[in-house]
């Protein structure tokens, strides 16, 4: 089976389209620098916002801008009541401290969910509050899929505050048994291959190769790479593993569509709760 996001996460954003034209949620966006795949991930989130009527505005900054100055513009973004969220682009540059950004981040506009706060409450497994994108994405995923989670050995592969972290701690709460490798794991397979859900986050192309699964397992490609010709490719083998797993994740088309969607339906709840409280 294939796990498609572009398909389900069309669905979630259209189910939204009530609740986006009762609260108007606007989005602002802060991009440092010119990293182009930054760039790139920036115009996907602001079209898909657009085609569901989704106000954003880009705060676009050259990569040499004071730190001070980065800071001061989230801290307007916090004060001003007609922005309902706020995501900070990464990577930053490297005299931009990304703990300075997501310390002072509202957290009720963090719709990425990497603020501390956010992230410390989505480890202690509470639910009212803004979710990290990507982790909770390919929840939705698989729950829309029927897959099961609570007792299944679980490799997460990549220990990112962005995916891999949040990512262990949401299966956690939902009862999965979880091994957490990384770049510096001995012996990767060793785990891989008595997993029933692998999720690969490392974006090293090719990563998980067929010698490394058992037949039925499910498999959640979060890693985006180019191969030598151009053509996109996530961290696990597609073409050598798709006969062997019972569900996997395309690249493109499965993780990415889903990070979107999740960013903009907690875009929606931030600007919900924040005019409820107002």
């Amino acid at each position: 089976m294939i796990l498609n996001g572009k398909i389900l996460a069309q669905e979630l954003l259209e189910s939204l389209s009530g609740d986006i034209k009762k609260y108007q949620p606007h989005l602002a966006i802060i991009l440092v620098g010119d990293d182009p795949a930054s760039h790139i991930y920036v115009r996907h989130k602001q079209r898909t916002a657009d085609k569901h009527n989704i106000q954003t505005s880009l705060f676009q900054f050259d990569a040499a801008t004071p730190e001070l100055t980065v800071l001061q513009t989230l801290e307007d973004i916090n004060n001003n009541p007609e922005i309902h969220g706020c995501i900070v682009q990464l990577p930053l540059p490297q005299h931009i401290s990304s703990d300075k950004i997501f310390s002072l981040l509202n957290p009720k506009k963090d719709v990425d969910g990497f603020s501390f706060i956010n992230m410390g409450k989505t480890i202690a497994g509470q639910t009212e509050h803004l979710k990290p994108a990507t982790p909770q994405g390919i929840m939705t995923l698989l729950s829309a899929n029927n897959i099961e989670i609570s007792g299944k050995n679980t490799v997460v592969i990549g220990r990112s505050n962005i995916v891999g972290k949040p990512m262990a701690a949401l299966m956690i709460n939902a009862g999965a048994t979880v091994t957490v490798c990384n770049s510096k794991t001995k012996n990767l397979s060793h785990f891989t291959k008595n997993a029933d859900i692998i999720i690969a986050a490392t974006g090293q192309k090719k990563l998980v190769q067929a010698d490394m699964i058992k037949p039925g397992v499910v498999i959640v490609d979060v890693g985006i790479s180019r191969t030598e010709d151009g053509k996109l490719c996530g961290d696990v083998d597609f073409h050598n593993v798709v006969d062997i797993a019972s569900a996997i994740t395309p690249v493109p088309g499965g993780v990415g569509p889903m990070t979107i969607a999740q960013l903009l339906t907690n875009t929606v709840q931030a600007a919900k709760t924040l005019q409820t409280e107002a």
